[in-house]
C-alpha cells in the first residue's frame, strides 16, 4: 500500500462489498469520468455543429473525426508506455488542464467572432492528441484502485458513468448551441475544471512496475500481447470493425437539419439517445453476469446494433429514430463491457498502460476513423444510403468473425482465458 493511502480506499479482497462504489477512489475517479466525458460530448456537439454551420459540407464533418484520429494513430504506443511508467493519477489531471486550454481558445474565438473552420479542426487534433494519452491512463487506474473480483462490476459501472454522459452532454450541448456555441463551450470547460478537482483526491493503492528502459520489444509489447491472444483481439477487432462501418454519430447533424428536420434541439435528442439505452443495459449489467454466455450474447447484440443502425437510415420519424438509436446504445454497451474485463482481467498489471493504449486505439479508430468514413460515404451516395450500407456492413463482420477469423468466441464463457 502507497503511504497516505486508507483504509477507506481499499477494496479488500476479504470483504464482499455489495458495490464497488464504496471504494471512495473509484467513486471519485466515476464521477471525474462523468464530468470530463460529459465536457467532451458537449464539445462534439458543438463543433460539429458550427463546423457545418461553417461549411455546409457532411466532408468537413468526417474531417473533424480525422483530426481527433491521427493523433491517436501516431500517439497511442507512447501514451501506453507514458501511462506505464508515471503515476497514472497525474497523466489524467495534466491531460484535463491541456483540455481546458483548448476549450478556452474555442471559448474565446466563437465569443470573437473569429473562429474559421481550421480553427476547429485544430482544436480537434490537439483534444484527440489530450485524450491519446487520457485514456489508457484512465483505465489503467481501475485496477490500481480496485481489486480483480470486482473488475467486471467496475467495468459495468464505468460503462454506466460514461453513458450518463453520454445522455446529459448532446442534451446539454444541444440546449446551449441555441444560445451560441460559445455557451456549450463554457458548460464543457466548467464540467472539464471538476473533473480536475476530482481527480486530485482519488488515490491508488497497488504498485506498478516500472519498465527498466525504452526500446523496441517494450514499445510494441502491448501489440504484441494483444495479438498473442485471440479471445481478446477478436473481441476488441469485432467492435472496431462494426462501429466504424455501423456508426452515423458524424452523420447526425445532417439527419437533424436534412431529414427529420428538427434543428439543433433534435440534435441534442439523436445524440442523446444511444446513450439512454446503453445506460439501461449497464446498469443491468452491474447486478447480473455474462459468464457462461458471453460469446453468444457478444453476436446478439451485435445483430441488434446493425438492425437497428439500418431501421435508423431508412427511418423519417423522429421517434422511430430515436428508438432505432436507443437500440443500439443497449446492444453497443454489451459489447463495451466484454471487451474493457478481457482486457483488465486477463493482463498483468505492470502492462496496463500499453494494452489498454493499444485498445484505446482500437475504440478511438473506430469512433474518429468511423466518423470519417461516414462523412466521406454521405458525401458519395448521401447521408441515408450511407448509414443502411454501414449497418449491413456491421452485420457482415459479426458474420465473418462468428464463422471464419475468430470461431472461438462463439463458445466464449467466462472472462479468465488460458492462452499462451
Amino acid at each position: 500500500m502507497n503511504p497516505g493511502t486508507s483504509r477507506e480506499d481499499v477494496v479488500s479482497l476479504n470483504e464482499n462489498k455489495p458495490s464497488v462504489l464504496h471504494n471512495r477512489s473509484f467513486l471519485r475517479l466515476w464521477m471525474a469520468r462523468i464530468f470530463s466525458t460529459t465536457a467532451f460530448q458537449m464539445l462534439s456537439v458543438a463543433i460539429g455543429w458550427q463546423m457545418y454551420a461553417l461549411t455546409d459540407s457532411a466532408f468537413q464533418l468526417g474531417l473533424v473525426g480525422l483530426a481527433q484520429f491521427l493523433p491517436m494513430l501516431l500517439l497511442t504506443l507512447p501514451a501506453g508506455q507514458t501511462a506505464d511508467r508515471y503515476d497514472r493519477r497525474t497523466i489524467v489531471y495534466v491531460c484535463q488542464l491541456v483540455e481546458c486550454a483548448a476549450v478556452m481558445v474555442l471559448v474565446l474565438g466563437s465569443a470573437q467572432g473569429w473562429i474559421e473552420p481550421v480553427h476547429l479542426l485544430i482544436a480537434a487534433a490537439l483534444l484527440g492528441a489530450s485524450r491519446t494519452f487520457e485514456g489508457p491512463a484512465s483505465a489503467a487506474l481501475v485496477p490500481d484502485i480496485v481489486d480483480r473480483d470486482q473488475l467486471a462490476q467496475a467495468s459495468a459501472w464505468s460503462a454506466s458513468a460514461m453513458q450518463t454522459a453520454m445522455i446529459v452532454g448532446p442534451s446539454l450541448g444541444g440546449v446551449l448551441v441555441v444560445w451560441g456555441t460559445s455557451a456549450a463551450y463554457v458548460a464543457s470547460l466548467v464540467a472539464l475544471a471538476a473533473s480536475v478537482v476530482l481527480i486530485l483526491f482519488v488515490k491508488t493503492v497497488h504498485f506498478v512496475k516500472k519498465l527498466d528502459a525504452v526500446n523496441m520489444d517494450t514499445f510494441l509489447s502491448g501489440l504484441r500481447f494483444v495479438f498473442a491472444r485471440k479471445i481478446i483481439l477478436g473481441t476488441i477487432s469485432l467492435d472496431l470493425f462494426a462501429v466504424l462501418l455501423g456508426g452515423a454519430t458524424a452523420l447526425l447533424p445532417i439527419f437533424a437539419e436534412d431529414v427529420l428536420k428538427t434543428g439543433s434541439l433534435g440534435l441534442g435528442l439523436l445524440r442523446s439517445a444511444p446513450a439512454v439505452g446503453a445506460l439501461a443495459v449497464s446498469l443491468v449489467l452491474t447486478r447480473v453476469s455474462l459468464e457462461n454466455a458471453i460469446g453468444k450474447t457478444l453476436f446478439a447484440s451485435l445483430a441488434v446494433f446493425a438492425l437497428a443502425t439500418v431501421l435508423f437510415g431508412v427511418s423519417t420519424n423522429i421517434w422511430l429514430s430515436l428508438f432505432a438509436l436507443f437500440l443500439t446504445g443497449a446492444s453497443d454497451v454489451v459489447s463495451v463491457v466484454i471487451r474493457s474485463t478481457l482486457v483488465q482481467v486477463n493482463t498483468p498489471q505492470d502492462m496496463q498502460g500499453r494494452v489498454n493504449a493499444v485498445n484505446s486505439l482500437f475504440i478511438g479508430t473506430s469512433n474518429q476513423l468511423g466518423e470519417f468514413e461516414s462523412g466521406t460515404m454521405a458525401g458519395l451516395v448521401g447521408a441515408v444510403p450511407a448509414t443502411v450500407i454501414g449497418g449491413i456492413g456491421t452485420l457482415a463482420v459479426a458474420v465473418i468473425w462468428m464463422y471464419g477469423l475468430f470461431p472461438v468466441l462463439r463458445g466464449l464463457k467466462t472472462y479468465t482465458v488460458e492462452e499462451g
